[in-house]
């Protein structure tokens, strides 16, 4: 994850129920991942839903990974990638190096990945990124990593880059909104292909909302193995045209419960017009809105669910 002008404060090492190493930022007051488990959480919510065996034509394959944290999901891609010599063309967007490289300490987190892969890792962390053009088995496989506020680095790419899969992990919205306004949702639905995929832990209403304006279409992530079941678990956007079937290995279609959550106070985005206002002006930004909009309250839609839901 990435916080965005600030730094993510002290680092606390968080075990999670599968066993792998996990952090937690005193600044933003949450962990990395959730307590279910990092690796979990990184193959149910980013590699599973990526199909990732839909690049095996040659065609290669495009990440861009904002908020690497300490590399889980861009890790887990590269494991189960469907073919070797798959062309990969990466970007990683991060605020702070310390996670990646208490992880990469970590034998625990070594021990979770082949050696190519943690190559590339600790190519990210000593180089900045990789680049194997001569290699047999890689050919032309680049990764760039972009250390900083990942609102100001995202311009950084080169702006015909269009994404097959955008992997958004930033920490929770109300900590850090900066990753998550309608101004940097919309500037990443751009940089995505035709049938290109935004995969995200988040189910805000807001980030919803900002993604389907975005001309998105939107779908639910079923929970990790060991998570709580609950009303939603995170968010496939794609755009409309883009040929995504409505089920699929991790995802459903959003239920009525969760578009009837897009019309509530809950829905009002996130606002950073100049792509540079700190947390608390977005955040207080949004109260004044929320507070002059005819929206429904969000307290009433969740009552109202749960009255109607069988016991």
């Amino acid at each position: 994850m990435n916080g965005s002008a600030a730094e993510l404060g002290a680092l606390s090492v968080y075990p999670t129920a599968d066993g792998s190493f996990s952090l937690h930022s005193d600044h933003f007051g949450e962990a990395f991942h959730n307590s279910a488990g990092a690796l979990n959480e990184a193959r149910a919510k980013f590699v599973q839903p990526a199909e990732l065996q839909r690049f095996t034509n040659g065609s290669g394959l495009r990440v861009l990974d904002v908020c690497l944290g300490l590399g889980y999901n861009t890790a887990a891609v590269l494991e189960a990638l469907p073919r070797a010599d798959l062309q990969v063309q990466w970007f990683g967007l991060e605020l702070d190096r310390r996670p990646l490289e208490q992880a990469l300490e970590q034998e625990s987190f070594q021990s979770l990945w082949s050696a190519p892969v943690l190559a590339k890792l600790e190519a990210i962390r000593d180089h900045g990124g990789w680049r194997e053009p001569n290699s047999w088995q890689e050919p032309n496989s680049q990764g760039v990593q972009l250390w900083g506020d990942a609102r100001s680095m995202l311009r950084e790419i080169p702006e015909p880059v269009r994404f097959d899969l955008v992997l958004l992990d930033a920490f929770s919205p109300q900590r850090c909104p900066e990753l998550w306004s309608e101004e940097f949702l919309g500037a990443l639905a751009r940089r995505l292909a035709t049938q290109g995929r935004l995969l995200t832990y988040s189910r805000s209403a807001a980030v919803r909302a900002s993604l389907k304006r975005a001309g998105l279409s939107l779908y639910s992530l079923l929970p990790a193995p060991g998570e709580r079941e609950g009303w939603s678990s995170g968010t496939l956007a794609t755009p409309a045209d883009s040929g995504c079937p409505p089920n699929g290995p991790g995802w459903r279609p959003l239920s009525a419960m969760e578009w009837e959550h897009l019309q509530t106070r809950a829905a009002v985005p996130f606002r950073d017009p100049q792509g540079n206002a700190t947390a608390e002006d977005i955040l207080e930004r949004r109260r004044f809105e929320q507070e002059q909009c005819g929206y429904e309250a969000t307290n009433a839609w969740q009552r109202r669910w749960r009255r109607d839901s069988p016991s």
